[in-house]
């Protein structure tokens, strides 16, 4: 695709304004209280917007349309229990983090169970957040280079190094304000798709409809065979179903929202509780509608090239090319001159919106609960800023040569031992959270021992996918439903070495959900 000038304008416009954004609040970050937490000012609308930014990655842009141009909505079913997720985290979850001047998910695992157990949950969120922003900036630039010809180490440069210049001199501030405005944008982008589209089928908007139910597209079906069969609501193991997709994503969503910092984060730069469950609500309502967008786009998509057959649609319906590529191949043949670009734009907000969050959060943790709290316990708050600051350079500089490793990579080696050992480590901490929420059982040797076994289960269903365990000893359930088994696991053994084992009578006031903390 060769960009017009209107395009590199629409283009240049977007970049320069998030990069403004940066500077504009670089002059707000005096203290790390104000470069963490925002100096806990921000009000339940804009804290809102910016969890939906940070929610939204390269998987809506991409992996929604192209799994509804192939398929159906059956990648939207987990989506659909984010309302009760979120509730049971506003009333139950969120009280946790908003006693005092709490910062990091992790303070809590200390207080509940002690520093080792802190310093754990802090090493792993950094693990996986590190490997996570390389892989989101590798599919960027993957994008990047389908619509502009750039090569992928361009577009990793690119766009790595003006998400590091706003995120490291703007803090939690910019990256806020940007996630606000990247939301917009990625809506913009699609919205525009969708209106080219409309535009061009002779049947406009009905005729999407029309054809979709013809062919089962808006349905929450599986493709076996070459067609569209109906997904069962049985609640089983050794298979997909529409009862257990629900179910695990609520633990997915319960464990966004009571462990990961990015999100944790946004609770304590909330000004006040109330704002922070006015934050959650304003994510539900708008973080739905914009996946079921993203969702009907795909279907969209489908109808448009039943209606103008191209090569490339047809061999990403049969599978012999990936179906993720069909928005941007869309883009760069059919989207009008400046059109393209913001809709360009808007892929780079879905990424963005993900590696701001994430770089902020991982200097956030490594300072708060591993630098302050261990290695330089007693330094002044100036100190503190500085070493933020270059932990987050750091980050960014992993981020990137990460994600240029892959560009170059002749095999999927180091992505493959990276995401196992982002499994390994992070597997279970719902399952912590939920003991130290709900029940009065349990110390760091109790946690230890839960960690431990999730560990080994965990290993176990690695080994077993890839076939390096005698078929007599293999997961005899389907590997979609590791992520629960292992919170149970944690949750089961944490509990019985704490009943029965190793009993404690640490004081537990406001810890538990038998005796809320009190909240501002």
């Amino acid at each position: 695709m060769s960009l017009q000038p209107l395009d590199l304008l629409a283009l240049f416009g977007y970049l320069l304004i998030i990069t403004g954004i940066g500077f504009y609040f670089s002059r707000k970050n005096t203290n790390t209280e104000e470069y963490f937490v925002g100096g806990r000012s921000f009000s339940g609308w804009v804290i809102g917007l910016s969890l939906v930014g940070t929610s939204i990655s390269s998987i809506t842009f991409l992996a929604y349309p192209g799994d509804a141009f192939k398929t159906s909505w059956l990648r939207f079913v987990p989506n659909l229990m984010l309302p009760l997720g979120i509730l049971i985290a506003a009333y139950l979850f969120l009280p946790f983090f908003r006693r005092g001047k709490v910062t990091s998910a992790y303070e809590y695992l200390e207080d509940r169970f002690g520093p080792s157990v802190r310093v754990y949950g802090a090493v792993a969120f950094i693990i996986a957040q590190i490997v996570r922003v390389s892989m989101i900036l590798f599919l960027l630039s993957l994008v990047i280079q389908e619509l502009t010809g750039l090569s992928a180490t361009s577009c990793i440069l690119i766009g790595g190094i003006i998400v590091a210049i706003y995120t490291i001199v703007g803090g939690i501030d910019a990256v806020i304000w940007t996630d606000v405005m990247q939301t917009m944008v990625l809506l913009l982008g699609g919205l525009l798709c969708l209106w080219v589209i409309i535009d061009a089928l002779p049947g406009g908007l009905g005729q999407i409809f029309e054809v979709a139910n013809q062919f089962d597209k808006l349905s929450f079906s599986v493709l076996e065979n070459g067609n569209l069969q109906a997904v069962g609501w049985e609640i089983r193991f050794d298979e997909k179903t529409i009862s257990m997709m629900l179910f695990i994503g609520l633990i997915a969503w319960l464990t966004e929202y009571s462990s990961n910092q990015n999100t944790v984060q946004r609770y304590c730069a909330s000004k006040s509780t109330h704002e922070a469950r006015k934050a959650m609500l304003v994510a539900v309502c708008s973080s739905l509608p914009i996946w079921a967008f993203y969702m009907f786009l795909g279907t969209a998509l489908f109808v448009f090239f039943q209606e103008f057959p191209a090569v490339a649609a047809t061999e990403m319906l049969n599978g012999e090319r990936a179906p993720e590529q069909i928005l941007p191949y869309f883009i760069s043949n059919h989207l009008p001159a400046g059109v393209a670009g913001i809709v360009i734009a808007s892929a780079l907000a879905a990424a963005m919106s993900s590696l701001d969050s994430s770089i902020n959060a991982i200097s956030t943790v490594s300072v708060v609960d591993i630098y302050r709290r261990h290695l330089k316990p007693n330094e002044n708050d100036k100190h503190y800023l500085k070493a933020a600051w270059v932990i987050a350079s750091i980050s960014a500089v992993l981020m990137i040569g990460g994600a240029i490793y892959l560009a170059n990579a002749e095999t999927k080696t180091l992505q493959d031992t990276a995401t196992i050992l982002t499994s390994i480590l992070g597997g279970g901490l719902l399952g912590l959270y939920m003991i130290g929420f709900f029940t009065k059982k349990g110390d760091a040797r109790a946690a230890w021992a839960g960690l431990v076994s999730t560990m080994v289960f965990t290993i176990w269903t690695i080994l077993s996918k890839n076939q390096l365990l005698p078929d007599s000893i293999s997961v005899p359930f389907d590997l979609y439903y590791t992520g629960f088994v292992g919170n149970v696991i944690m949750f089961i053994v944490t509990y019985v070495v704490a009943s029965k084992i190793l009993k404690t009578s640490k004081d537990l006031t406001g810890l538990t959900v038998w005796d809320m903390p009190k909240t501002k």
